[in-house]
């Protein structure tokens, strides 16, 4: 077909044209001289408009020629369709293009009210680039917009001819702002093909700005510009240019010139890029405060394990999960490798078990964030045995140690003689676990000048002691329960009066230069199994508090309890778990110990996915079959 560009001439009385509109100057080059002059008002006879480009065929109004001979004998009054469609140039992928669909008017109300938008947006399924490319960027990546403006236009009341100018426009803008943007980016890139034959009307008539719609073009573009778009300014125009903050991950970025300068001295605790040192303490805890949980539980030797760990280790007054669990058992059960996978499991994938040790029926197991396992030194471990006669170590005391950044750790389980009036046992069970604890062995101490050979709670800078010490209440049975018909606030100052630990410490017989936080709950000793009420049988024990959380800090103040408590609702022993949180300091180290580098029990790690997993299926089957008896029942 002939093209009708050259036979039109352009009305002197266009107002100016903003930058925006040019932008089709390189594909049409007569565009801007030969166009009509829009009429303010549109003729009130139907027609048929000019030809339809194949190229970008937009269902609209087109405005009519004067010097079409058709047009002028059959004139009409254009109307909006309901649902403008937008094509690609023949040039580009067309069968790509028609697999997509924009949203609906329900989908772009939701959108605009907050909602996530439609799956089958257009939207959703163009990907972002992270830089600029040789190739001119998606086409759709800017179309996507339009059908969202015209129906906003629409919607505001405006003219047939006026919203129908003011899409043009906004196409007119999107291309340019595809055109500069290849321009700008340095490349070769070419806008698709437009045959000047075929060019649509509606496109023409982008170079006429209708008043009352002069600001759409401005809103369009400040709507393009996305964060996270090859169009956007919030890119940097090549990968290789980034600037020092990474766009791309939630991770530090490594400037090139500090990993080959290898500038770090090793031992240092400031030089640049000290795996222990204080840059990188303050990326993951700029306050230089971990959280830190404690447990100790007696099993009784119970082979049944709670169904549920939760209200042990992430109790309900932590809005948080901790950074370190480290849970001690006396009298554990017999399969020591469930026990662990329990623990694993109810923590989930984001710990790892750093380390587990045991010493007959005591355990002791250490997981930590997985993020944090690169920071801690090797783990050590020692034991002691209180009941050399006995076959089964039932008594003595597990250490384990490990230094974290700058900041050595040893936590101890313990298990001490039972009895009422066996204190002087239980303090010679003390003093030769302080002696026989043989810590730390490879790892340096960090402050040797402040250790005592004689006691191996000196050696570190953090020490946590915890276990059942079998410490019991003074007074008989029938004492203890007038206390505990009294309030709670009033009972427990009352019970921990006639508290055979707490009277030793006073003493400092025991536990020197350690601190206790504030207990705020009932005796955890002796409950029967699967109850709330304390021994009913015939040896009728005295209710105690045997199951304590010891801390001692080499520099004051380092240690913080945040919450000391029990856990009622576990009954399967005659012991109620206790755990304490901590808030501890942790100071920068140094990287010429020996390091983990990463260790952990990587089997139990996956055992404990698989299980979580296999419970939420048997959660999601059991919810589902309930599902469907009720609406059987209900039918």
């Amino acid at each position: 077909m002939p093209s009708k560009l050259a036979g039109l001439g352009h009305s002197e009385a266009s107002p100016p044209q903003p930058p925006g509109d040019r932008m089709l100057k390189g594909q049409l080059p007569n565009a801007g001289k030969h166009l009509p002059a829009r009429p303010r008002s549109p003729p009130a006879n139907k027609a048929q408009g000019p030809e339809k480009s194949p190229a970008l065929p937009l269902k609209l109004p087109a405005q009519i020629s004067n010097e079409d001979p058709q047009a002028k004998a059959t004139p009409f009054t254009p109307k909006p369709p309901t649902r403008p469609r937008l094509e690609r140039a023949l040039s580009l992928d067309e069968k790509a293009w028609r697999r997509r669909r924009f949203r609906t008017s329900h989908e772009d109300l939701a959108a605009r009210g907050g909602a996530s938008p439609s799956r089958g947006s257009l939207q959703d399924e163009v990907p972002r680039t992270p830089a600029h490319t040789d190739s001119p960027p998606c086409l759709s990546t800017s179309l996507q917009e339009i059908p969202t403006s015209r129906r906003a236009q629409g919607s505001t009341g405006g003219s047939p001819s006026s919203w129908g100018h003011c899409i043009s426009g906004m196409l007119s803008t999107s291309l340019d702002l595809l055109h500069r943007d290849g321009a700008s980016a340095g490349s070769t890139a070419r806008l698709p093909a437009v045959d000047q034959k075929v060019a649509s009307h509606s496109l023409r008539s982008a170079d006429r700005v209708d008043p009352g719609q002069a600001d759409c073009k401005s809103r369009l573009q400040s709507r393009l510009f996305r964060a996270h778009s090859s169009l956007g300014p919030g890119r940097p125009p090549s990968p290789l240019a980034c600037d020092a903050k990474s766009s791309f991950s939630l991770l530090a970025p490594i400037r090139a010139k500090d990993v080959r300068s290898r500038s770090y001295l090793e031992g240092s605790l400031l030089a640049s890029g000290a795996l222990m040192g204080a840059e990188e303490l303050a990326r993951y805890f700029p306050d230089r405060n971990m959280a830190l949980f404690v447990a100790t539980w007696n099993m009784q030797g119970q082979k049944e394990l709670p169904p549920n760990l939760d209200e042990l280790l992430l109790p309900a007054e932590a809005d948080y999960a901790q950074d370190l669990y480290v849970v001690g058992v006396q009298e554990g059960c017999s399969d020591r490798r469930e026990w662990e996978t329990r623990l694993q499991e109810t923590l989930g994938p984001h710990y790892v078990t750093l380390y587990s040790a045991a010493h007959g029926a005591l355990y002791m197991s250490v997981l930590i964030r997985r993020d944090l396992i690169w920071f801690c030194s090797e783990v050590e471990s020692s034991t002691v045995t209180t009941r050399i006669v006995s076959h089964i170590k039932t008594k003595g005391a597990l250490g384990v140690s490990f230094t974290f950044f700058g900041t050595s750790f040893l936590f101890i389980t313990s298990h001490f003689t039972s009895g009422d009036g066996k204190v002087s046992e239980r303090l010679l069970d003390y003093s030769r676990t302080v002696q026989g604890l043989a810590l730390p062995k490879s790892v340096p101490d960090t402050s040797p000048y402040r250790s005592d050979a004689a006691d191996v709670t000196t050696r570190f800078d953090g020490v946590f002691w915890f276990g059942d010490f079998n410490f019991r209440l003074n007074g008989g049975r029938v004492a203890v329960e007038a206390i505990l018909k009294q309030d709670l606030g009033e009972k427990v100052s009352a019970l921990l009066q006639h508290d055979q630990l707490t009277q030793e410490m006073r003493k400092g017989s025991i536990f020197k230069g350690f601190q206790e936080p504030d207990i705020h709950f009932l005796p955890s000793y002796k409950f029967d199994i699967g109850k709330d009420s304390y021994d009913t049988t015939s040896k009728q024990r005295t209710p105690s508090y045997t199951d304590r959380v010891m801390y001692r800090s080499r520099h004051k103040g380092d240690i913080c309890p945040v919450k000391y408590s029990s856990c009622p609702g576990i009954r399967t022993s005659d012991h109620r778990p206790v755990y304490g949180l901590f808030r501890v300091k942790v100071r920068p180290g140094r990287d010429n110990i020996p390091l983990a580098a990463g260790k952990f029990d990587r089997e139990l790690y996956l055992i404990g996915i698989k299980r979580r997993i296999s419970k939420e299926i048997q959660r999601q089957q059991a919810l589902k079959n309930q599902h469907l008896s009720t609406i059987c029942t209900v039918s």
